[in-house]
């Protein structure tokens, strides 16, 4: 892991003074499988913490962001469609770092035999993904690209494990899933995408979420947390492999799935500005024009702008 210190020492905006920071300061984080825990532990991200960390693991967004509302984490890292329902639904937390990907990581697929081969066979054929997540987000992109009705797809509200299943049994179509589960899919099972989340589908947006309350008592030790997590992700440009092999053996899956993963994605930390406000109200607008949510957000309203400052490279 060429470059773990090197990361660390080439960063001098990457830590604050101690002096910043209370000697029984905790931040509890919340995590996906193959997120943010184990980026940053592959980049020594995690070493020398002026401050006490934990992590939760969750399957997936949605119950990851209960437990950010619940109080039960401080920040989330998830994207920015299941953080769009989450903040609809009066989730009290404001967006502090976005990332950009090609969108290309999430994808409605189908099993290698399948008789679909294209977006128009999806026309009613059921679609397994959760409700309010990317997934979800996709299917309803797609659904408008093709100017059909919510009624021309059947939606299996499951999550992905629940997914996975019901797609190898033939219970359902297609699933519509992000990131490992589809990288998985494609290398293991043998599944095929008929669309995926690129060419402007979605925004290809991801946020990390801090609480309201963690951003008030506990704001030194975000700042510190997200310029770790940037400079734990400009590692990962300069060390795709590296960090495929961490992460493989962090989540217990093949090398060759995880470096699918991030060539994929290619995710890449950016500020808060005007683009990515505009984007967010895209996605805000897509879940309240499907009646997804009830709550017509604006999406200024849902970003912290001031933690900038912990993203420049």
């Amino acid at each position: 892991m060429i470059g773990r210190r090197a990361l660390l020492c080439a960063a001098p905006a990457l830590a604050l003074a101690p002096a910043a920071f209370a000697a029984d300061t905790l931040l509890r984080a919340g995590d996906q499988k193959g997120g943010t825990q184990s980026l940053m532990k592959a980049a020594g991200a995690l070493d020398d913490l002026p401050y006490r960390l934990e992590w939760s693991q969750f399957p997936a967004a949605a119950p990851l962001l209960e437990a950010l509302n619940a109080g039960a984490v401080d920040l989330a890292f998830a994207g920015d469609a299941p953080t769009t329902f989450a903040l609809a639904a009066g989730l009290r937390g404001r967006i502090i770092a976005p990332i950009r990907t090609t969108g290309a990581g999430t994808a409605i697929m189908v099993p290698q035999n399948s008789p679909i081969r294209s977006v128009a066979d999806l026309k009613g054929r059921s679609i397994a993904t959760n409700r309010g997540s990317i997934g979800h987000a996709l299917v309803l992109s797609v659904l408008a690209a093709q100017g059909w009705s919510a009624s021309e797809v059947t939606l299996v509200n499951l999550m992905p494990s629940e997914a996975k299943t019901a797609l190898s049994t033939g219970a359902v179509d297609a699933w519509c899933s992000w990131g490992v589960y589809v990288a998985q899919a494609r290398l293991v099972d043998q599944a095929r995408v008929i669309v995926d989340g690129g060419n402007g589908l979605l925004t290809g947006l991801s946020y990390l979420v801090a609480a309201d309350d963690a951003i008030a008592a506990r704001r030194p030790a975000l700042l510190d947390f997200a310029r770790r997590l940037a400079a734990a992700r400009r590692w990962a440009q300069a060390h795709p492999d590296a960090y495929a092999r961490v992460l493989a053996a962090e989540i217990g899956i093949a090398e060759p799935v995880a470096r699918l993963i991030y060539d994929t994605e290619s995710p890449v930390p950016i500020a808060i500005d005007a683009r990515v406000v505009a984007d967010e109200q895209k996605t805000a607008d897509l879940y309240f024009n499907a009646k997804l949510v009830r709550t017509h957000l604006d999406a200024a309203a849902l970003f912290d702008a001031s933690f900038n400052e912990s993203l420049a490279g």
